[in-house]
């Protein structure tokens, strides 16, 4: 099912290479934590911002000193992505910035804070336009999914100190889902030492790309690292799959205990097509299958409100976005503390009407107890610090001229 593609590895590499040759004398940082650098100075935010001027414009960086107060603007301001659409993540303390290409080959960018503080980029390649991306150890691990057509994902591993392709792959995605239909990873999540890579099952032809025949079922397939050889697919019918297209849908506390939710969205010919409720499924530490005992009905909980997203802050809370309708691609509006712990659901007071916001993000910064979302409404887009404990939202830093889309932090 697998095989490692060499002369893809050499071409990727010899790119890769190249841009890190416009590293000088950077001194690598012996970071422990994917988001801390050893010997920092200082904290820097970043914002990714999308003008609002005009559409399909590329998004700006923007680097701030505090998200609680003040105002930032994309006038004049920050580093200018290319093309239309980017997608962040973090490791090493690096940010790394990721060009979706819409089928077309992609870009990664890598910055990193210089001794003043300033973001300073260090190199920047094409790839692959990829579906899902994530820190794994020392790594970003990207994986580019086919919807139709080639049965192979591609999947690259990237380390995040050397940025360079260390090694890649191939998942026969038809095989691995072994039900007539296609694989598509909604996201990837390191376990241990272990990663996983919950999936939707998709037709992939015709006119029913992503609907699906099994639209009641979930579905985790569980890799080695870093051989990422597959070790099993741990699968339930109680729910439907896990997470959403590009959402991270597994949140994994302080015990090593994974939890999984289900947005219940899938389709079948342009249909809303699961009975089963958006729910919460757990993985004990350890363990490679679903636990019988636990099921926390979300819709049950919240009166009919269905999970799309969530950013786990720790002691067994997430700050869970909701929508009171269902949909395969939107974000919900409503902010709620979900301890899934307890089975509880606490909404979150002080954030704008629901009704009233046009964006939600998703990529988001967990610092201590609180997470920092960028909330975009017709009255301007603005950092909104949640309190987990009290289930509260402060209205913080105004970015004007944009709406965010990302909110990450570095250290020098």
């Amino acid at each position: 099912m697998f095989a490692t593609n060499a002369s893809q590895l050499t071409r990727f590499s010899s790119v890769l290479l190249t841009g890190a040759l416009l590293l000088t004398a950077c001194d690598e940082k012996g970071e422990t934590d994917p988001g801390t650098g050893g010997d920092e100075t200082g904290t820097k935010y970043i914002i990714a911002s999308s003008p609002i001027a005009s559409e399909g414009v590329a998004d700006y960086l923007l680097t701030v000193d505090d998200l609680t107060t003040g105002t930032t603007s994309t006038v004049g301001n920050g580093k200018e992505q290319d093309g239309s659409y980017r997608y962040y993540t973090t490791n090493q303390n690096r940010f790394f910035s990721m060009l979706y290409g819409q089928g077309n080959p992609g870009a990664v960018t890598t910055y990193e804070l210089d001794e003043a503080g300033s973001l300073s980029q260090l190199s920047n390649f094409q790839s692959e336009t990829v579906q899902a991306f994530a820190p794994v150890g020392d790594d970003i691990l990207m994986v580019k999914v086919p919807r139709s057509g080639d049965e192979n994902a591609l999947w690259f591993q990237v380390d995040a100190n050397q940025i360079e392709i260390v090694a890649d792959g191939q998942i026969n995605i038809v095989n691995l889902a072994a039900n007539g239909e296609r694989a598509h990873f909604t996201w990837l999540t390191q376990v241990g030492d272990k990663v996983f890579a919950p999936y939707m099952s998709i037709k992939g032809c015709c006119s029913d790309v992503f609907g699906t025949q099994y639209p009641d079922s979930s579905w985790i397939a569980v890799f080695s690292y870093p051989d990422m050889t597959l070790e099993k697919v741990i699968k339930d019918d109680r729910t439907s799959y896990i997470g959403r297209y590009f959402t991270n849908g597994l949140a994994v506390d302080e015990n090593s205990d994974v939890y999984a939710f289900s947005a219940a969205v899938a389709t079948n010919s342009g249909e809303m097509a699961s009975t089963n409720p958006s729910a919460i499924l757990r993985i004990n530490s350890g363990q490679t299958e679903f636990d019988p005992s636990y099921f926390f009905d979300i819709e049950e909980a919240t009166g009919g409100y269905s999970i799309t997203a969530q950013n786990y802050v720790g002691n067994g809370k997430m700050l869970a976005m909701l929508a009171a309708e269902k949909a395969a691609y939107s974000v919900g509006t409503r902010l709620a503390i979900v301890d899934v712990y307890n089975q509880s659901v606490t909404w979150v007071e002080g954030q704008p009407d629901p009704a009233s916001i046009t964006q939600v993000t998703t990529n988001n910064l967990v610092e201590e107890n609180t997470v920092f979302v960028g909330i975009t409404t017709n009255e301007g887009s603005y950092v909104y610090g949640i309190d987990a404990t009290n289930a509260t939202a402060t209205q913080g830093l105004k970015v004007e001229g944009g709406q965010i889309t990302a909110i990450r932090k570095l250290t020098y």
